[in-house]
């Protein structure tokens, strides 16, 4: 909470959980439960999976789309949980992209995490 001090000035806070931030143009990143991707790489993945999680959920259904949103999940809390996604899961999550070829061809979200997987994975 905060209080002004005896003369009205200045604030005091008592404690804090979680993130903010004080004064113009800041951003916070907050990661709970898990630690934060060290990779800026890792990290543009994670933003460009949780894109086109949300894209696909717009998407007609099919196996193709259902098992690449399951792969784009695992990617999103392995990253969350371990800070980066191993090569086993970016090897799932390049083949998935490539069975759903024709919707993910057609996002600017899925040409992202495709170049972020290819970045990753090398080529």
């Amino acid at each position: 909470m905060a209080t002004a001090d005896e003369r009205g000035n200045g604030i005091h806070i008592g404690s804090v959980r979680g993130a903010f931030a004080i004064g113009d143009h800041n951003t916070v990143t907050h990661y709970e439960g898990g630690s934060a991707p060290a990779d800026p790489v890792q990290e543009e993945l994670l933003r460009a999976v949780r894109a086109l999680r949300d894209d696909l959920s717009r998407a007609v259904e099919s196996p193709q789309i259902t098992a690449l949103s399951g792969e784009l999940a695992e990617t999103e809390t392995e990253i969350a949980d371990r800070g980066a996604a191993g090569p086993g899961r970016l090897a799932r999550l390049r083949t998935a992209l490539a069975d759903a070829g024709a919707v993910v061809g057609l996002l600017a979200s899925g040409a992202a995490v495709s170049q972020a997987v290819a970045a990753l994975a090398g080529g």
